[in-house]
């Protein structure tokens, strides 16, 4: 199968499901790391509410400037949204899944998880954030090479 196929095929929420499941099949499988329980949960509790807030910033910013949040159907955003949390991430929603992957990780204590959150990222940025930056950049044009130019993909 071509790698082109992938792209904008798997909504990103189905890819850190997956990415959670084998996180959890890694953890069970390796040794874990020696944190006392109440560290792991105050970090993994900081970093799973930050990756809510982030995602859902974003989504409520879409549904404010009426334009689809249908990961797999870029081409029909009405509008370019870069405002509020789009300021500081041209992907808050992303951020937000990985956010809720490394809360994950740090709450099965196993550092070799971390290939989980890894793998979700290059697959984002390769099948879903690189085409969508293609449609972005044909339906926007100059619009969306400014606000590329001053707004990092991630973080």
């Amino acid at each position: 199968m071509p790698m082109k196929a992938l792209e904008l095929k798997i909504p990103p929420p189905v890819i850190a499901l997956l990415a959670a499941f084998v996180m959890w099949l890694i953890s069970r499988s390796t040794p874990l790391l020696d944190v006392p329980r109440s560290i792991g949960m105050l970090a993994a509790g900081t970093l799973a509410a930050a990756g809510f807030a982030f995602a859902l910033a974003g989504v409520l910013l879409f549904r404010r400037a009426k334009t689809t949040i249908h990961p797999t159907k870029p081409q029909e955003t009405s509008a370019l949204v870069t405002s509020g949390i789009y300021r500081i991430s041209r992907n808050p929603m992303y951020v937000g899944l990985t956010l809720v992957l490394l809360a994950w990780a740090v709450f099965l204590s196993s550092g070799w998880s971390l290939a989980g959150v890894i793998a979700f990222v290059l697959y984002i940025a390769r099948f879903q954030i690189v085409p969508e930056e293609r449609v972005l950049s044909a339906k926007f044009g100059e619009a969306y090479a400014a606000y590329k130019s001053g707004v990092r993909r991630w973080l």
